[in-house]
């Protein structure tokens, strides 16, 4: 019998508006080089490379943004980077994913991945996805990557395994139930309990499986996307256009997996994931000096210590006397804030469209 083959499903269409003011609508932070020279989306289809080949890449994003990728990326075919029409949240775009695979393979094991995570150990991930892909292919199975948390962050969700299920085995475990993000004193039960792990949004199953649910959870997605004539031909995206409204706006989480009983988890020891989910983020996995200050371009700092400092090229930025600040200068726009607090960069950002300041979005 034919192996299944493994794709990738890269979700890239988000804006990034944590890591505002350098992340915008059109190079949204996924398109940049947060850590090290190539963007995080290239490094999330660089490290798949050992295990799925760039013809088995699929990225979904939107109009915006379609061509900017086709230009970072010009090993994933062209046909294979697909444009939303409008944000419908992840459901339907996984809805819409899992109906191309099964055009090109019927057998296809998706893979679903956030186009701006980091991860340290590649190797150990990569066996991870082998091993969770290998589940997905033998059984009718929706599978989830749990990671060990290292702290009780109220930044993530997180997924409950059953008592006494310890970190980094090598069989899948049913999962019990999806958390939201807690506040911090839930957060802290949850890592005493030593039976959950932060959801890591990433995701395996076989198209047929998750069709499957989408048939039984999210039916009017279903009945949208029937109506689509096949991925290349020359209505595609105008069909696209026109039926893809009619999708339900709800997440994968909520849409299908909150749903579904045949949800089954591998919780992870940690292989040095982040989700890179704000400037502190950014600020803990770049070197630091002996006083703890880290970033980029032409800095003088004077008794600072523990900041973050970008600046743009051919612009000097200095600090005197402060800590623990994140300080991010755009040739437009200047962002200044406590390294804890960096996570409400996004309010800024809403706080900007709501006063029309297009321009800086």
């Amino acid at each position: 019998m034919k192996t299944p083959q493994l794709h990738a499903v890269i979700l890239a269409g988000g804006r990034g508006t944590r890591f505002w003011p350098k992340s915008r609508a059109r190079r949204p932070k996924q398109l940049l080089p947060v850590v090290g020279e190539r963007t995080l989306l290239q490094q999330a289809v660089d490290r798949l490379r050992p295990l799925i080949p760039p013809d088995r890449v699929w990225v979904f994003t939107n109009d915006l943004l379609r061509l900017r990728i086709r230009r970072q990326l010009p090993e994933v075919p062209p046909r294979q980077i697909i444009a939303e029409p409008l944000q419908r949240n992840t459901g339907p775009c996984i809805a819409l994913a899992a109906r191309l695979l099964r055009e090109r393979d019927p057998d296809a094991v998706m893979a679903v991945f956030p186009s701006d995570h980091l991860i340290a150990d590649e190797p150990a991930y990569l066996e991870i996805i082998r091993k969770a892909g290998a589940e997905a292919a033998a059984h009718p199975h929706l599978v989830v990557l749990g990671i060990e948390p290292r702290w009780p962050d109220t930044g993530y969700g997180y997924i409950q395994f059953p008592e006494g299920t310890k970190a980094g085995g090598n069989k899948a475990v049913k999962v019990l139930k999806f958390e939201e993000k807690p506040n911090a004193e839930r957060a802290i039960e949850f890592v005493d309990a030593g039976n959950y792990c932060w959801n890591s949004g990433q995701f395996l199953w076989r198209a047929s499986t998750v069709q499957a649910a989408f048939d039984q959870y999210m039916p009017k997605t279903v009945e949208a996307l029937s109506g689509l004539p096949r991925l290349g031909s020359r209505g595609f995206y105008r069909s696209l256009r026109q039926l893809y409204p009619q999708c339900e706006n709800l997440s994968i989480d909520y849409g299908i997996l909150e749903h579904a009983d045949n949800i089954v988890g591998f919780p992870c020891k940690d292989f040095g994931w982040s989700d890179v989910g704000s400037w502190e983020a950014v600020y803990s996995l770049a070197h630091k000096d002996q006083d703890g200050n880290a970033g980029h371009g032409a800095v003088e700092l004077l008794d600072a210590r523990g900041n973050f400092v970008d600046a743009p090229a051919g612009k000097l930025v200095a600090l005197v006397g402060v800590e623990d600040l994140v300080v991010v200068d755009t040739k437009d726009a200047l962002l200044i804030c406590p390294r804890s607090q960096s996570q409400k960069v996004s309010a800024v950002v809403k706080g900007l469209e709501k006063a029309g300041w297009d321009s800086l979005l």
